[in-house]
């Protein structure tokens, strides 16, 4: 049995939670979200507290219980809290803007790069930081990581994109003689 999938989920008083046929809705201020609900495991919702029980006893049942746990309490959590990933923008000419829900790149190719947010993800530009917000997690850091392709940091001067606590290992470069 999982350690974590043990754990009881606390709802907060703003967030309100149903489980009706292997669909666990979770809404509160930031949001409303859904999840489908893997079969080896099964939800109750008791006093505002969600707990998850292993109902088929196979091989990864324990894995199961852990991880739809994990993504319950994350949607508690996104949907009361919500979720942020900040980027650093590098380089000399880089900078990016957001118009409504489009992010404008401008990192050193010919043409701007445009990225369209997803409905339910915000983003806000402060200097050269994007910050990237919304109440699912798993959209939250797929979005962020999406940006940082279109330019990842490179090991020599730093320049690109990077998440704000990541750390690029620089080398030396070249040498004259």
């Amino acid at each position: 049995m999982s350690r974590i999938g043990k754990k009881p989920i606390v709802l907060p008083e703003s967030v309100k939670a149903a489980y009706v046929g292997r669909k666990l809705v979770v809404e509160g201020p930031k949001g409303k979200l859904e999840q489908e609900i893997h079969p080896v495991v099964d939800l109750k919702i008791e006093d505002n507290v969600i707990s998850v029980e292993i109902i088929d006893n196979v091989r990864d049942a324990g894995a199961y219980h852990g991880m739809v746990r994990a993504i319950a309490a994350n949607m508690v959590t996104g949907v009361s809290t919500g979720f942020e990933k900040a980027l650093e923008v590098n380089g000399i000419g880089y900078k990016v803007e957001v118009k409504g829900q489009t992010v404008i790149l401008n990192v050193g190719y010919s043409h701007a790069v445009s990225y369209e947010l997803p409905k339910g993800i915000t983003a806000i530009v402060a200097k050269n930081i994007l910050k990237i917000a919304g109440a699912d997690k798993q959209m939250v850091g797929q979005v962020a990581a999406n940006i940082r392709d279109v330019r990842p940091p490179e090991p020599f001067k730093g320049k690109g994109i990077k998440y704000v606590d990541e750390h690029i290992q620089r080398k030396a470069g070249k040498t004259g003689k």
